[in-house]
């Protein structure tokens, strides 16, 4: 299996490697939760078409990565109280932590710089890899994210909640029915997916890795991270931030928030995007990624 262990971190990440080895790189990093293959393929073959280098990776205690088994999360309510008193809990790792994974990853593979795309809590990973490791990133893509201010809009009562609610059972078809339950509340009404195919792209997913344990320990990672304007002010790294103006989850505002306070960023919008990646969108999305790699 394609896996290093990070020399930096320690952790074993998996990854996909695509492309031509000497063309410029794009590292995919995705979401809560989500294994890496949440990056559609039509995704990664149409960023190869352009004449790039695609690695997508599992982040820790997801897919096919290191769990971190036995790590206890702090329970989201307890965290968000202590951290509004001055004392934060303790959590297993910080978000910090997951940039430094995929600094890790580029150092294991030899490339001293690479185009950095994240989705979602992805685009927060990817946001501190700018912010700690600037030198590294040819550019950075922000997509769905936010900078965590609190005073953001916050995501709609349904989205939150079929993200976070407990699966019921680990059969299989419990699974299966989890996942599609959240990508009918998160997805993008201007862009409604196919039932069928929905089901068959969450079934190989499934069975490609079910780990409910690490999303406590990723969330409390975010939680952790509070808000990250000022710290943003920092990236000199050009910036593209893509958002949906449907996105029930992570609200429009926080594209637009993450946007004003990187300097130089440019944001996009697309009507009826919601917090996914449907197919129908891809060429948008893989042209204006390729786009700004190209244009830095």
């Amino acid at each position: 299996m394609p896996t290093v262990t990070t020399h930096n971190t320690g952790i074993e990440i998996f990854y996909e490697d695509n492309g031509a080895p000497d063309a410029e790189v794009i590292l995919l990093v995705m979401g809560l939760g989500a294994q890496m293959t949440l990056w559609p393929d039509e995704l990664v073959a149409a960023l190869v078409g352009d004449g790039f280098r695609v690695i997508r990776y599992d982040n820790r205690d997801i897919g096919l990565s290191q769990k971190m088994e036995g790590a206890r999360a702090p329970s989201p309510v307890i965290q968000l109280l202590r951290r509004k008193i001055g004392f934060p809990a303790k959590v297993p790792y910080t978000l910090k932590d997951m940039a430094d994974d995929g600094i890790g990853l580029l150092d294991a593979l030899g490339i001293a710089r690479a185009h950095v795309v994240g989705a979602s809590m992805g685009g927060m990973i990817a946001q501190l890899m700018a912010v700690h490791h600037g030198e590294r990133l040819a550019s950075l893509t922000s997509i769905m994210s936010t900078t965590g201010n609190s005073k953001l809009p916050q995501a709609e009562k349904h989205a939150i909640e079929a993200l976070i609610a407990p699966l019921k059972s680990l059969e299989e078809e419990a699974v299966v029915a989890h996942g599609l339950n959240i990508a009918r509340h998160i997805g993008s009404p201007g862009f409604p997916f196919d039932p069928d195919q929905q089901r068959e792209k969450v079934l190989r997913n499934v069975r490609r890795s079910v780990y409910p344990a690490g999303l406590p320990r990723q969330f409390a990672a975010i939680i952790d991270d509070g808000c990250r304007r000022s710290r943003l002010a920092q990236v000199r790294t050009p910036t593209l931030v893509l958002h949906g103006e449907a996105d029930p989850l992570v609200k429009m505002e926080a594209g637009e928030d993450t946007a004003r306070h990187i300097s130089g960023a440019r944001l996009v919008t697309i009507p009826g995007w919601g917090h996914d990646i449907p197919v129908a969108l891809v060429p948008r999305i893989a042209g204006e990624i390729a786009g700004h790699a190209r244009g830095v």
